[in-house]
């Protein structure tokens, strides 16, 4: 058995971790920083973005209610619905999200067998039961839309969440020097724009100081908030239900949700961090330290503001503050105030780019540039182009809404769509991959999506408020992301559908009739000696007919002898890695152009299948698989296998390391002299890539509509995927030179 799947067979596949006693205390506190800072700076801005400065002061009875629905939000959306039951559905390590939920339902097809079975018998969670989800591939597209529009919307609150939390940490300056109010908005985007000038620079030293300035942030959220309430006591009757109801029945103000909604902004991390710790560590923290330190907070908050009314109505959060407001404690909160929300600006920034990250992997969007910044950490990732479109629509965002209270009315409408289409991929999944009975799931969905759908209906009524600008923006990127799927789906679909047999294009020793059959095979059905040294043919070692020295190319695609037509094929001291761009039978279309345009045999030949898997990350030990065809040497197929977050690097000299062992192990006796030549071959290695001329297929017969999608189909495919694909090329991301390829022409009918 080869080095890879041995490793795989034996636990290569990264696990989630299993820690306890001091360990599992640390990586609590590790979670801090990477999944609470934005709900850790939610205490900001709530309160003034339930009752607006602007408005009247509110009755002791409404603050009262206002808080007992921020008590009650905080503890059936984060704490019981991510934390105890969203949690249960990690289905491996770095699973979760929408996007990773919907890859649970639909696993990419065409794995191999023995990788799937190591992969599924050491994952955690539901791992080993995502393939035998058995959901109607009729509603594939429905929810991959669904899924597609929640990570989209998730996306554009990357840009909403820095505005508002630094544009509100830094407000609170005007509390103590009233006469930079005028300059909060310049100060907020001055902050902002040094944080994404350092991206380039990589964040791994900056990583390190996220848990102890939320950890520290949180703890002063919860010591003011207990000095607070003792003002007035009496706010702990928020923890009775029906104040929250009494609220809604006295006022009618349906829009008061929509400001309780932003103490639950960032609960979708709770969830979508799955893979980077535990769900013992995020039970944990949350539920211990970061769940308790907001309800003091939000507590404290609502007993001053029905002791003070007026005095701190105008900034809820720093006019709260024990103390002077120009003291010592005011500054300290402020200083950590800008830390934290600095802190979750950066780690929505980092999520960004691995979400893109994912996509780009999934082929859901093209194959953006990207550069990892840590050797050591593979989640580093840095995406150019993603960092400067967030950093400038963000700065537009800051100057256009001008106000923290202008910002709140815009956000919190992609945070209650995201929210609300995990409830409806967890209900599915408790249903179709957990295989729980139907009333689970339904029950989870009556009770959740109800709640979920009172404050989206609530997000939905901010639209004309400014809700409808992250509403356009997640629109048109679902709109791009539906779009590149469904295109790069055809092409693939022609890459896989129309391979060649090499049995139709290299022949040996023409002369002989008999020996016309003696041919190259495709890798997939004649592959004679696996990697682990088995036989995948019903035929002995010894009936295989020798290797022959001459090549010839069939430069038809007759498969009858009166007709065929032969060229001669020289064999060249070199290494050739031809991609497969899809799974399925038959060789790659760039082995095909290119020995028709170049009539010449590499001396090893390797054939590369890239497959993603639904995991975050895929071991070194498990990540390229070697076959090898026996029927003439120096052919082989490799699979590299990748997680989704994974970075896609194409590393010829492991490849040719596994070869070489492959080739010893088959032939110890004879096998120098052949490591020999392929060593000395791959001294020069050249990728060939297939350079796609896409061109739209009549799809529909006769008649006018079907003249039109035709028309609509061939307008998106020729005029717009077309162009596209010169600009992003597939190769951007896993060949470090652009020398080390060559392209070659294919007309594709799609």
């Amino acid at each position: 058995m080869s080095q890879s799947l041995a490793a795989l067979e034996n636990g290569g596949v990264r696990r989630a971790v299993h820690v306890r006693g001091f360990a599992l205390l640390l990586l609590s506190f590790q979670a801090l920083g990477v999944i609470y800072s934005d709900i850790g700076t939610s205490p900001l801005y709530v309160l003034n973005g339930i009752w607006p400065s602007s408005g009247p002061l509110p009755s002791e009875e409404d603050i009262i209610g206002g808080i007992s629905a921020i008590v009650w939000s905080l503890t059936l959306l984060p704490l019981i619905k991510y934390v105890f039951i969203c949690l249960k559905f990690g289905t491996g390590e770095g699973r979760g999200g929408t996007f990773a939920l919907f890859q649970g339902l639909y696993p990419p097809k065409e794995h191999d067998p023995k990788f799937e079975r190591s992969l599924t018998k050491e994952s955690v969670g539901l791992a080993s039961k995502t393939s035998s989800a058995k959901i109607s591939p009729r509603l594939r597209w429905p929810v991959l839309i669904w899924c597609l529009l929640g990570t989209s919307l998730t996306l554009a609150d990357g840009i909403f969440t820095p505005a508002v939390s630094v544009t509100s940490a830094v407000g609170g300056i005007a509390v103590a020097k009233t006469s930079i109010q005028s300059k909060v908005t310049p100060i907020s985007i001055a902050f902002l724009l040094a944080l994404f000038l350092v991206q380039p620079f990589g964040t791994a030293r900056l990583a390190s100081v996220f848990a102890p300035v939320t950890c520290t942030w949180l703890l002063l959220l919860g010591a003011t908030g207990i000095v607070n309430i003792v003002a007035h006591p009496g706010i702990f009757r928020a923890f009775d239900p029906s104040r929250a109801v009494m609220l809604f029945v006295r006022t009618r103000d349906y829009d008061i949700l929509a400001g309780v909604l932003l103490a639950v902004t960032g609960c979708e991390a709770v969830f979508a961090n799955l893979g980077q710790f535990n769900m013992a560590s995020i039970r944990l923290s949350f539920s211990l330290f970061v769940y308790p330190c907001l309800l003091l907070a939000y507590l404290g908050q609502g007993a001053r503001l029905i002791r003070d009314g007026d005095a701190v109505f105008s900034n809820i959060f720093y006019r709260t503050i024990p103390g002077d407001a120009n003291g010592p404690l005011f500054w300290i909160l402020y200083v950590f105030a800008i830390l934290a929300t600095l802190t979750a600006s950066q780690a929505m920034i980092t999520a960004t780019f691995s979400l893109v990250q994912q996509l780009v992997n999934m082929k859901s969007l093209p194959p953006i540039r990207m550069i990892h910044t840590s050797d050591k950490l593979q989640g580093q990732v840095f995406v150019p182009s993603v960092n400067w479109i967030l950093m400038i629509l963000i700065i537009v965002v800051v100057a256009a809404f001008k106000s923290s209270t202008a910002l709140t009315n815009a956000y919190g409408f992609a945070v209650a769509t995201v929210m609300f289409s995990t409830t409806v991929l967890i209900a599915v999944h408790m249903r179709y991959v957990a295989h729980w009975p139907m009333i689970v799931g339904l029950a989870y969905l009556v009770v959740f999506g109800f709640f979920d759908g009172l404050f989206w209906g609530a997000a939905l009524r901010k639209i004309p408020a400014g809700a409808w600008v992250p509403l356009m923006i997640g629109v048109i990127l679902m709109i791009l992301m539906v779009f590149w799927t469904w295109a790069k789906g055809l092409e693939d679909a022609f890459d896989g559908a129309n391979r060649h047999s090499l049995r139709r294009l290299i022949v040996t020793s023409p002369s002989s009739k008999d020996r016309q059959a003696e041919v190259l095979q495709v890798p997939q059905d004649d592959i004679t000696a696996r990697s682990d040294g088995s036989t995948t043919e019903e035929t002995s070692h010894s009936e295989k007919v020798s290797a022959p020295t001459t090549y010839y190319l069939a430069t038809n695609d007759s498969c009858t002898e009166k007709t065929v037509e032969l060229q001669k094929l020289v064999r060249i001291p070199t290494c050739a890695v031809f991609h497969k761009l899809a799974g399925g039978k038959g060789v790659p279309h760039s082995f095909v152009a290119f020995i028709r345009q170049w009539p010449a045999l590499p001396e090893v030949i390797i054939f590369l299948s890239a497959r993603v898997f639904p995991i975050a990350r895929v071991v070194p030990e498990g990540r390229y698989v070697v076959d090898k065809v026996r029927s003439v040497d120096g052919f082989y197929a490799v699979s590299y296998n990748l997680g989704f977050r994974q970075h896609f690097d194409v590393e010829v000299d492991e490849i040719i390391d596994q070869i070489c062992m492959l080739e010893a192990r088959d032939d110890p006796e004879h096998a120098s002299q052949r490591i020999k030549q392929i060593r000395q071959a791959a001294v020069t290695t050249t990728h060939i890539v297939p350079g796609y001329h896409v061109v739209s297929r009549r799809h529909l017969g006769d008649g006018p509509v079907a003249s039109l999608i035709d028309w609509v189909r061939k307008f998106l495919i020729e005029s717009i995927y077309r162009p596209l694909l010169t600009m992003f090329l597939d190769t951007e991301n896993w060949v470090r030179s652009p020398d080390e390829i060559i392209r070659v022409g294919v007309n594709a009918t799609i």
